[in-house]
């Protein structure tokens, strides 16, 4: 007996890769135009962020202010000094279309996704709020380590969170699956 491999066993992962790198390709160019658009000054998505994490943190541990750098793409947290710069990158919008390709590739727009899709990107949003906020406290006390937990370790947060909501997601879905079924 010969196995064959054939499209029809693959076609669905196929689409799902197509559909997640279609949307994930459409969304990355949008948002290089809307980041492009205010340069040399950071995009409104960066400075919004940026003042919220001010504004948090004014409760914490004031006095806490932000600066709009008018020469590069960035705005300044500062108490007294510089202590963080945000740039365009932080402003959490990029993860938020990873996680829009997926659940477009995962599956049916429904009314569940269209409440799912608000929600989830909520929770980035205060995940990444409070990755600023993180950043700023070790930028200030333990600048030695910034670079690290920057690159790598609140990298993996903000995806941990992303991951868990796809995974709730998938859960959801399958639920609504498993129950048409029955």
């Amino acid at each position: 007996m010969e196995n064959k491999i054939s499209f029809k066993e693959f076609k669905p992962a196929i689409f799902f890769i197509l559909k997640f790198l279609g949307v994930y390709l459409v969304g990355s160019v949008f948002y290089g135009f809307f980041i492009t658009h205010y340069e040399p000054r950071p995009d409104p998505v960066t400075v919004w962020v940026t003042e919220q994490v001010s504004g948090i943190l004014n409760r914490i541990d004031p006095p806490v202010t932000t600066f709009i750098d008018m020469v590069k793409p960035t705005v300044k947290v500062m108490q007294k000094v510089s202590v963080l710069s945000v740039f365009e990158g932080c402003n959490g919008l990029n993860v938020v279309i990873v996680f829009l390709a997926f659940l477009v590739a995962y599956g049916p727009l429904n009314k569940k996704l269209l409440w799912f899709i608000p929600l989830g990107i909520l929770m980035i949003h205060i995940s990444n709020l409070f990755r600023i906020g993180i950043l700023f406290f070790v930028s200030k006390n333990y600048p030695h380590q910034l670079y690290f937990l920057h690159k790598y370790f609140f990298t993996a947060f903000i995806y941990v969170v992303v991951f868990a909501l796809w995974f709730w997601w998938v859960r959801i879905a399958q639920r609504k699956q498993h129950v048409k079924q029955v």
